[in-house]
């Protein structure tokens, strides 16, 4: 059974920084790309980022492009994404997702990690 766990939100300040991890089990890890997407409140999922299962590859939304980091680790079948220079546009679920790392994405199957940014 394919298990996607996400963690590491929750509420920042403006211009902060928070670390989300995504863990992976009961599916190819090492040989998927993954994502990360999102979904702010009242509107539909937005792809933020994905990597190439190796972990050489990677893409970003214009909106995060600069701010953000996508990364993993394939002995700890352990996605992650670093944000940093939050902005209150950042508030969402954001959820990783298995796909192509380009933009397209699998339906996300976790239940997500509320990121919050507000003063």
């Amino acid at each position: 059974e394919v298990q996607l766990v996400e963690s590491g939100g929750g509420l920042v300040q403006p211009g902060g920084s928070l670390r989300l991890s995504c863990a992976a089990s009961g599916f190819g890890f090492s040989n998927s790309d993954m994502n990360w997407v999102r979904q702010a409140p009242g509107k539909g999922l937005e792809w933020v980022s994905g990597i190439d299962s190796s972990g050489s590859i990677t893409s970003y939304a214009n909106s995060v492009k600069g701010r953000f980091t996508i990364s993993r680790d394939n002995a700890g079948n352990t996605l992650y994404l670093r944000m940093n220079s939050l902005k209150p546009e950042d508030t969402a679920m954001y959820y990783c997702a298995t796909g192509r790392y380009y933009g397209e994405y699998d339906d996300p199957l976790g239940q997500g990690t509320q990121v919050t940014v507000s003063s």
